[in-house]
């Protein structure tokens, strides 16, 4: 059984989250870093003896790694893939994916401190760290945790956050289909961006819809570290991938941490066929309220429309969330109430089936006690980042009555599964036809199988 050390893991943090609530002139980002270093000088990862290639979990564990139907197939450590372990060498963060719809292959997008790692995982046992797209800010500039990539049109959109006013990245744009001109033999390769979009200068997150051609930085700041868009919806229009265009703000929730944005197809017959984002917002706006999820209407990116601004108990950091795929329920996580009120990992179920009026109505918490971060929908499946815990698989079975079942786990950082920031797994992808999920992290990526077909023993 893992080490449980929550006493100390709140003593280290709860100062710094505890400003949320009278700090909102700080970014989101600040007051992440600060808990996050005094984290990281706590302990080290381990990784000497863990096992880098295929590893089937029996009798719950896959070499070093604890885990219930979920099989490692391989593990990059962040040194093989370009970074390093320590603050500011290359440390893992966000992660995306991308099929080459010509070739049928399949590549991971795994973000670091210093630029983005594509590995091309076809034959996910025997991986090829392909190339490397090199971090936009100019030499020099202090790297930053704060990467994120998502992917439309074959193109690739990248961006990343800041401290001080010479931190000047955009948004790098690299067509994809490059890749299908590299000889593995030359492995890896340094690709640079086909555009940078510099119609802002940092920004924490981007969330595209595929659908609709457009992208939305959030938590974007100017050169003097000004927010633009009020730290809201920066809209852009990637139609055109690599001739992108400022489209719009929506800055009357203030600051978005997160967002997902979709072609409604729902069940409120009213949005139906409008372009609708699901918001969590992690910081007042002007209408006042901290923490909270909101819903707005997009479709007129000129003249944006409020929908519903809820918030709800138990708030500490509005984080991420997201959608059942029949859009009737929003699966949400609080990346600060672990730590702050000391429950295990929480995930809010929201009923969203009348976009004007939101409400929780269930709440799961995990066995395990680590913040929550990214997780997203396949099928009947969410799946869930939670830093130290690993990737959590949840059944979304009964999710209409607002309960949630935990049903196969990879657990990355074997020491503990302590809440706070600094190890285990920041984001995961697990949209590959071939059923790989992608999980990446601090300390490295990892190729999981999980086997939900199988019956539970």
């Amino acid at each position: 059984m893992k080490t449980r050390t929550l006493s100390v893991a709140l003593a280290l943090l709860l100062s710094s989250l505890a400003s949320l609530s009278s700090a909102h002139e700080q970014e989101p980002s600040d007051l992440k870093a600060q808990a996050e270093a005094r984290l990281a000088a706590s302990s080290a990862p381990e990784q000497a003896q863990q096992p880098r290639r295929f590893t089937p979990c029996v009798r719950g564990m896959a070499g070093e790694f604890p885990c219930h139907r979920v099989d490692l197939l391989s593990f990059f450590p962040m040194e093989e893939i370009g970074g390093g372990t320590a603050v500011g060498t290359g440390r893992g963060n966000d992660v995306w994916g991308w099929t080459d719809p010509q070739t049928r292959r399949d590549y991971v997008l795994a973000g670091r401190e210093n630029g983005t790692a594509i590995v091309d995982i076809t034959d996910p046992k025997r991986p090829v760290y392909l190339a490397n797209l090199p971090t936009a800010a100019p030499p020099g500039d202090a790297d930053r945790i704060w990467r994120d990539i998502k992917v439309h049109a074959d193109h690739a959109f990248v961006v990343a956050e800041g401290g001080p006013p010479s931190f000047q990245h955009g948004m790098q744009v690299l067509d994809l289909t490059r890749l299908r001109d590299i000889d593995p033999a030359d492995a890896p390769v340094t690709l640079s961006e086909d555009t940078l979009y510099k119609e802002f200068e940092t920004a924490h997150n981007v969330a595209i819809n595929e659908d609709t051609g457009f992208a939305y930085a959030l938590g974007a700041r100017n050169a003097d570290r000004s927010l633009s868009c009020e730290g809201g919806l920066h809209m852009v229009d990637i139609s055109d991938p690599t001739n992108p265009t400022f489209a719009g703000c929506w800055s009357d929730d203030g600051y978005i941490h997160d967002t997902q944005c979709v072609v409604y197809e729902g069940p409120d017959a009213d949005h139906r066929g409008r372009e609708i984002c699901i918001n969590s917002n992690s910081q007042t706006g002007p209408q006042g309220g901290l923490r909270r999820v909101t819903i707005t209407d997009v479709t007129d990116k000129s003249s944006p429309v409020s929908l519903a601004a809820v918030p709800y108990e138990g708030s500490a950091f509005s984080h991420q969330g997201w959608l059942t795929e029949d859009q009737s329920h929003f699966l949400f996580g609080d990346e600060g109430d672990e730590l702050s009120f000391g429950h295990p990992t929480r995930t809010l179920v929201w009923d969203v089936s009348d976009l004007t009026a939101p409400a929780v109505i269930g709440t799961f918490f995990s066995s395990a006690d680590a913040t929550d971060h990214n997780m997203y929908v396949k099928n009947r499946y969410v799946y869930q980042s939670n830093y130290r815990a690993g990737l959590r698989v949840l059944d979304l079975r009964n999710v209409e009555q607002g309960t949630l079942e935990e049903v196969a786990f990879f657990d990355v950082y074997p020491p503990n599964d302590d809440p706070g920031f600094g190890f285990g797994t920041w984001s995961n992808y697990p949209f590959f036809k071939r059923g790989v999920v992608a999980v990446h992290g601090y300390q490295g990526l990892w190729l999981l199988k999980p086997r939900l077909g199988e019956r539970q023993p």
